[in-house]
């Protein structure tokens, strides 16, 4: 079993998992807020710059925690159609609606007016500190997928092979640290870890502000 001292240790391990795509003009995604940590250390190891890319989790009505859809940045939702019809469609749009508006926020918090750099043929690898069911990830893929990138990575410490299966799907390379079996699987993304702290807004603004104005290939 694989086990993680903290997302910076997790990303050191998985830029090794990454290094053909060292010095090779890619585009590193972190997903806010745990994905950037992890995914400032892979852009370190490939010589890379860092990007964001917004998903966020709808949860049930009455099951916050527990996650229904995913959102995407321009709109797009991903989730099991038949929870997605015992909440109903106004529901669904408010809640919609209110992620939708914390993603602005967010990329306005983080980014500022900075625009995004361009992805168009390039090759996009997207990291998080983790997958458990995927929801994020797919709306996420497809948020990126409208942007015309010429290969898209998901890179992870760690998924469960199923969910790896459903990502591969959808036309990705799916490379982790660790791909167990859906039976052994620790349950959460943080049991992997020693320490897996929330991680604040301004660690994500720092972060992003390290790799203002780096010049990379």
């Amino acid at each position: 079993m694989v086990y993680f001292k903290d997302r910076r240790d997790a990303g050191k391990q998985l830029g090794h998992f990454l290094e053909k795509y060292k010095d090779h003009g890619v585009i590193v995604y972190g997903l806010p807020r745990g994905g950037v940590v992890v995914a400032e250390e892979v852009a370190n190891f490939l010589h890379a710059p860092l990007d964001l890319i917004f998903a966020h989790k709808i949860g049930h009505p009455y099951q916050p925690e527990y996650a229904i859809a995913a959102v995407s940045e321009s709109g797009h939702l991903v989730g099991a159609s038949y929870e997605l019809l015992t909440v109903g469609d106004a529901w669904l749009d408010s809640e919609k609606k209110s992620q939708l508006e914390q993603m602005q926020r967010r990329r306005s918090a983080y980014l500022g007016g900075k625009l995004d750099l361009p992805i168009k043929d390039k090759v996009a690898i997207i990291v998080d500190d983790g997958i458990a069911t995927g929801l994020t990830m797919q709306v996420a893929i497809k948020e990126l997928q409208g942007k015309h990138p010429k290969k898209i990575v998901v890179a992870v410490p760690v998924v469960p092979l199923r969910t790896a299966h459903l990502i591969q799907a959808l036309g990705t390379e799916v490379v982790a640290v660790e791909i167990p079996e859906d039976y052994k699987f620790l349950g959460a993304v943080g049991a992997y870890y020693d320490e897996f702290y929330q991680v604040e807004d301004q660690e994500v603004i720092s972060i992003l502000m390290k790799f203002h104005g780096k010049a990379h290939p």
